[in-house]
């Protein structure tokens, strides 16, 4: 076969599997149309030319074959004959629903019909049964069909002993059986290896939107916390400091002044801040290369201009490290700038004006603690029970590197937030 041959073939192989999909589909569609074309072809195939050859079988000589086969089987009347044509033809309409049920008629019908020694070429509907069995019927049924059709092929190698070898009528018979059940078992396998892969293909399909919607989901929550942070925090800080400059305007201006100057640095931070989240959403959505520089993500180090501005704002902060907090890595260092300012935010809203706050950042082999503690009211504002997005934001952070985060009033008055990280590396010794 040449190659214009092959190419010449794939128009071909289309329009034939759009025709078998439409097949498919109408038998769907009007299941009967089958089951009865079936039966009508069986019937103009092997059924009419039993009816309509004289001598098939009868004991004068006449008809084809040699006489001695001619010998075995009895001649039928026509009545008796279409009476047992209908018996193996006609359960083929309900071969697919019921396909146990119409194997066991042919096969009673079969059964009968070699009992009184007759031939007919309609035999060939137990095969048919025997096919749609082996495909539509449940497969613990299969070994007792097997066993009546072997019983039947015996009858008949039986019967025509004297023509034809016992044996070499149960090969030929017990071979065309054993064809039928494989191709039936075949096209059941082919069958369930495609349901299979359609199936496999629509859950694939449904997991790939779901995690298509829960990236969705784990950005917004992403961006919302960032979101809160910068604006919750700044925010506060522009609104403390407007508070001491509006009060400080008529009794000491210079401080007035220093509160504007420090509301516009805020506000521009802020600005700057906002700019970067939204710049990255914008990148990521976009895509193109060379896009706008970025600022980086604040770290440790930032933390001490963070303090700056609280201090700023009205608040004493004292803070301080332990260990070594340059090489954490950058994820980390976000974790833990964001958990500070949080909570110096909360600090900043709840606590007057000459709150003390401690805070303090250890890090000790594989664990990182950050404890920030003020002297500000023990007790926050809110509704009882209730925890705000704040401490739920820091949480979350936290729970990124297998940590955990607890708040709550000390002792001896005021309020505490501590959060610990694990910093041992994903898939590390422990």
């Amino acid at each position: 076969m040449t190659t214009d041959d092959i190419s010449g073939m794939g128009p071909l192989v289309a329009r034939l599997s759009r025709g078998g999909q439409r097949l498919r589909q109408a038998d769907r569609t009007h299941p009967w149309v089958l089951d009865t074309a079936v039966v009508l072809l069986v019937f103009l195939l092997f059924c009419l030319p039993d009816l309509f050859h004289d001598g098939a079988g009868d004991g004068d000589g006449d008809g084809d074959g040699p006489r001695r086969f001619r010998l075995v089987f009895t001649q039928l009347p026509v009545a008796g004959m279409l009476a047992l044509q209908a018996g193996l033809v006609l359960p083929l309409l309900w071969r697919r629903r019921k396909p146990l049920a119409a194997f066991a008629t042919i096969t009673a019908v079969f059964v009968l019909q070699w009992i009184l020694g007759t031939a007919l070429r309609a035999d060939i509907a137990l095969f048919v049964a025997l096919y749609s069995l082996a495909l539509h019927g449940r497969l613990r049924q299969l070994p007792w069909a097997c066993a009546a059709m072997a019983a039947a092929m015996a009858l008949v190698a039986v019967r025509v002993s004297s023509a034809v070898s016992v044996w070499d009528a149960l090969f030929f018979l017990l071979s065309t059986a054993t064809a039928a059940l494989a191709l039936g078992l075949m096209v059941r396998i082919r069958r369930a290896q495609l349901a299979g892969l359609r199936d496999r293909a629509a859950r694939l399909e449904i997991e790939r939107d779901q995690r298509s919607r829960l990236a969705t989901a784990t950005e917004r929550t992403r961006v919302a916390r960032e979101m809160h942070d910068i604006v919750g925090h700044n925010l506060s800080v522009i609104i403390t400091l407007a508070d001491a400059g509006s009060y400080a305007a008529d009794i000491a201006p210079e401080r007035g002044k220093e509160a504007l100057r420090l509301i516009g640095d805020t506000g521009r931070q802020a600005l700057n801040e906002l700019r970067r989240v939204l710049g990255v959403l914008r990148a990521a959505a976009d895509g193109p290369p060379g896009g706008p520089e970025l600022s980086p993500q604040p770290g440790i180090v930032d933390i001490g201009a963070l303090c700056a501005k609280v201090r700023a704002a009205g608040l004493q902060v004292v803070y301080r490290t332990s260990g070594d907090v340059d090489p954490l890595d950058g994820g980390v260092q976000l974790t833990v700038y964001r958990i500070v300012q949080e909570a110096l935010t909360n600090t900043l809203k709840h606590a007057d004006t000459d709150t003390r706050v401690h805070l303090a950042i250890l890090v000790e082999d594989r664990r990182l603690t950050i404890r920030v503690q003020d002297t500000g009211p023990a007790t926050r504002s809110g509704p009882p029970n209730e925890e705000g997005h704040g401490l739920v934001g820091m949480r979350e952070r936290a729970a990124l590197y297998g940590g955990s985060v607890s708040a709550g009033p000390t002792g001896g008055g005021g309020w505490c937030v501590e959060a610990v990280l694990d910093l041992t590396p994903q898939g590390g010794d422990r």
